[in-house]
């Protein structure tokens, strides 16, 4: 599945199919109208805190614009046929790519949790912007360490260790130094 492909046109095809506007896309979601068409034109996947407002705006699931067929039974995800993983990107210049997702459940539909095992980039310097959504995470580290900061506090995991949280509190996670990580992480948000 090539996901930066398909979410945007997905979003548009839902905001039209619900006859909201632009404008009024903007209002619901606190974004600009032009981040909302460059998200829709397939500029730009947006990151999870912009994406999960907008799915909440459409009254739909966070994985409505991730789904790629319809199962309603178990799905299984073997490593061997894992599918291509995207990135979310930002239109700040302070922001970097650092994690490249690997959906576990893209074939299943009605789900109300999205997992992921997801590959983090080695620490750069620079400050990282926190972000906030409704939701929880769960996030288990599979290798190396990262760094979670939860409001004002790090928290550094290493392998073997989680951490669950509520997602509406400003957070970032970025690996903890210049190795990388790889994190099983499950995001929960309410439709």
């Amino acid at each position: 599945m090539n996901t930066d492909k398909i979410v945007g046109k997905r979003i548009k095809s839902l905001r039209e199919s619900k006859s909201i506007g632009l404008e009024e896309m903007a209002e619901r979601t606190g974004l600009d109208s032009e981040q909302i068409t460059r998200i829709e034109s397939d500029k730009d996947l947006p990151s999870l805190a912009p994406l999960i407002k907008i799915a909440r705006a459409l009254g739909v699931r966070l994985g409505t614009f991730l789904d790629d067929q319809d199962a309603s039974g178990p799905v299984i995800s073997r490593k061997t046929n894992r599918k291509e993983g995207f990135s979310f990107s930002t239109n700040q210049t302070a922001s970097h790519t650092h994690m490249d997702y690997y959906s576990l459940s893209a074939d299943k539909s009605g789900r109300h949790m999205e997992p992921f095992i997801i590959q983090v980039a080695p620490r750069e310097e620079g400050e990282f912007q926190l972000s906030s959504h409704e939701g929880e995470e769960f996030i288990f580290c599979l290798n190396g360490s990262i760094e979670v900061t939860y409001g004002e506090n790090p928290h550094i995991l290493e392998e073997g260790d989680s951490i669950y949280y509520d997602s509406i509190v400003a957070h970032h996670v970025h690996a903890a130094d210049s190795r990388g990580a790889k994190i099983l992480a499950v995001i929960y948000t309410p439709v």
